[in-house]
């Protein structure tokens, strides 16, 4: 498979039934496509697919690409977002620290009750995003143009509808 790359973690089971339904290959084609769609020329080793596994290590944005992150907890996706090729912090870092930013994955998770029961901290919510949270990040040659980066993210944000993107309400 051209371009098709998987970096997998140790799986928690509930996140292998996840992926049974939504393969990797299968996804990677539709995001392909509709790309595609518009009329843009695109190679399959234009995107990469990592999935970082639970418990996952954060790693830095290659040079020369963008990314979209991605974070499943439990078959949900918490949130997906998309930096450019000059965004390596928030790619690598941001997300485990709930003072780094306005809107992270810390701070929302901190922020929800449903976590409430985990008892986390802002000391300790970032270790327990690592060892708990399935990451996913998909990597797009930066050469390919903003407007690419951004009709995959909001291919993303349709299909799996990430509980910590935009207002509750206008969903």
């Amino acid at each position: 498979m051209t371009g098709f790359m998987v970096v997998v973690g140790t799986v928690q089971q509930n996140s292998e039934k996840f992926w049974e339904s939504y393969q990797m290959k299968e996804l990677k084609a539709k995001l392909l496509s509709v790309v595609r769609l518009t009329g843009t020329v695109i190679s399959e080793d234009q995107i990469q697919i990592l999935d970082r596994g639970v418990p996952h290590k954060p790693a830095g944005l290659p040079q020369g690409k963008m990314g979209i992150y991605s974070f499943v907890f439990q078959d949900e996706f918490l949130k997906i977002g998309k930096v450019g090729p000059n965004s390596d912090a928030r790619f690598r870092s941001q997300h485990y620290v709930p003072t780094s930013s306005q809107s992270n994955l810390a701070k929302s998770i901190l922020n929800d009750p449903d976590f409430k029961c985990f008892n986390l901290t802002e000391d300790i919510v970032g270790d327990w995003i690592k060892q708990n949270i399935r990451r996913i990040d998909f990597i797009i040659d930066a050469s390919l143009g903003i407007f690419v980066l951004n009709l995959i993210e909001a291919f993303l944000h349709l299909k799996f509808k990430p509980k910590y993107e935009g207002y509750k309400s206008q969903r």
